[in-house]
């Protein structure tokens, strides 16, 4: 049981990987607005917090990071965004684009996991895929306004406005995009895995 479990997990790791890859190297999973971007990036990372837990969560997470950083130096996709944050602290832009997505993998793992012991799988999946988005655009928005919101680039953006109302408009459809998309996609891949008998893991359980 161990060793099919632990196949289990290489395989969806390998896969959420994969797909993350093809996301941020081809148009597929990035739609720019403006100069943010709705990402689907975010559904791998949910779906290995909902298979793997929280650590599997936190290594995906950490790959979707790695794969954001590098965009902002032209490898897959460009962010505007990202290019802009790297010319002024490149550090700085690293930590921005990372720690956000780890930290998005973790906390889903977590949440999925307590959910769990509150109502069926097959709808807590629902909720990590919502959480999934949610904790992005937070987390993301955060550190951006933490790290980068005395530079010049970031208080134009913000224009007088605060931070609360900053966050809100900056980000605006193309959050409610993310969460809708993460939240249906997501469960509904995650409630077909259960149905197969493919979840859960009973290590992580």
């Amino acid at each position: 049981m161990v060793k099919r479990n632990q196949t289990r997990a290489l395989v969806i790791m390998s896969l959420m990987t994969a797909i993350l890859i093809i996301f941020s190297f081809t148009p597929i999973g990035t739609i720019p607005i403006g100069p943010l971007s709705i990402t689907l990036n975010i559904i791998p990372v949910a779906i290995a917090a909902i298979a793997l837990g929280p650590k599997g969560g936190l290594a995906m997470g950490s790959v979707f990071g790695i794969l954001s950083f590098l965009q902002c130096i032209g490898i897959g996709v460009p962010s505007g965004m990202g290019a802009m944050l790297f010319s002024i602290n490149p550090f700085l832009a690293f930590i921005q684009r990372f720690v956000p997505r780890a930290l998005d993998g973790l906390l889903v793992g977590y949440l999925f996991r307590f959910c769990t012991k509150k109502m069926a799988p097959e709808s807590a999946v629902f909720i990590a895929g919502f959480a999934s988005a949610f904790l992005n655009t937070l987390l993301f928005m955060s550190a951006l306004v933490i790290l980068f919101g005395n530079t010049e680039y970031v208080q134009s953006l913000m224009a007088g406005r605060n931070v609360l109302v900053f966050i809100c408009a900056f980000v605006g459809i193309n959050a409610v995009v993310e969460m809708i998309a993460s939240t249906i996609v997501t469960g509904v891949v995650g409630a077909a895995l259960y149905k197969a008998k493919t979840l859960p893991l009973s290590e992580q359980r």
